[in-house]
């Protein structure tokens, strides 16, 4: 501490040393700015020693950009899980619908139950030659015996009198013309030989080169390959039958030709029904 005169010289303070030396890197006491301790205040705070007491710099991440494969993987499995389960609802649906909406359903059929009740209220047994309507016929009276319907192919015409028949029993007549190419009839051929209430032969006249039939129901297409000759066959089959699912195929009349055999001038005499 210092005391000035008045009107002496100025004098220097006396500055009174602790006998302590500063430690390194840090200022002296005189040296620090008032009011704050060393490394206060604003500004940069000085480095101590060894870089100790320095925040860690956070890594910077670098972006690699989305990976598309596995995204659109799983986008596929489950737009196609979505179309299996749909497609199974729908043909659930379809499945659980009446025969016969059905089969109005198959794009180009007829359904002449709904448009000629008369011919196909069954039951009408007659003998000799009848005259019918709609070719091949789907219905209306009809020999007493029926045509063996047990898979049967048929290489020549059969009589309209005895398939008809047939078809009151359940059975799908598919009828073609005769110059239908042979690898069609042989695929007409596979979908009936061997199966019970479907029969295959040709057919002089047709509008179109195949015509199926069943009880009241025809669809006319143009080849063997058409997706409607299954779908007519999956519905119709059986269920069109109006004398139950039991009526026979078997024991029918196994000849060919157009001229009805009645009883007593038949080769197979088949049991009536």
């Amino acid at each position: 501490m210092s005391i000035s005169t008045p009107g002496g010289p100025e004098r220097r303070p006396t500055v009174v040393s602790t006998g302590k030396k500063p430690a390194a890197g840090r200022p002296a006491a005189a040296d620090r700015p008032a009011g704050g301790k060393a490394g206060s205040g604003k500004g940069n705070p000085r480095p101590t020693a060894g870089g100790k007491g320095r925040k860690p710099v956070a890594p910077v991440k670098v972006s690699q950009g989305r990976s598309w494969g596995p995204i659109a993987l799983f986008v596929a499995v489950g737009v196609l899980a979505a179309s299996i389960i749909g497609y199974g609802a729908w043909a659930a649906y379809k499945g659980s619908q009446p025969w016969e909406e059905r089969a109005d359903a198959i794009k180009g059929v007829v359904d002449y139950r709904k448009t000629d009740k008369d011919m196909v209220k069954g039951g009408q047994h007659q003998q000799g030659v009848i005259k019918y309507d709609v070719l091949p016929p789907v219905g209306g009276p009809h020999n007493p015996a029926w045509q063996n319907c047990m898979g049967n192919v048929y290489t020549a015409p059969i009589a309209n009198e005895h398939a008809v028949h047939s078809l009151e029993h359940g059975t799908v007549w598919i009828t073609y013309r005769p110059d239908l190419p042979a690898d069609q009839v042989t695929k007409l051929k596979a979908k009936v030989e061997g199966k019970e209430k479907l029969m295959l032969s040709p057919y002089e006249g047709l509008d179109k080169p195949i015509s199926l039939q069943a009880w009241g129901f025809q669809l006319k297409v143009d080849n063997a390959d058409d997706s409607r000759i299954d779908e007519f066959i999956k519905t119709l089959r059986v269920n069109a039958s109006i004398e139950g699912p039991n009526a026979n195929c078997a024991q029918g009349v196994t000849a060919t030709g157009t001229t009805p055999r009645d009883m007593g001038n038949q080769m197979d005499q088949p049991v009536t029904q």
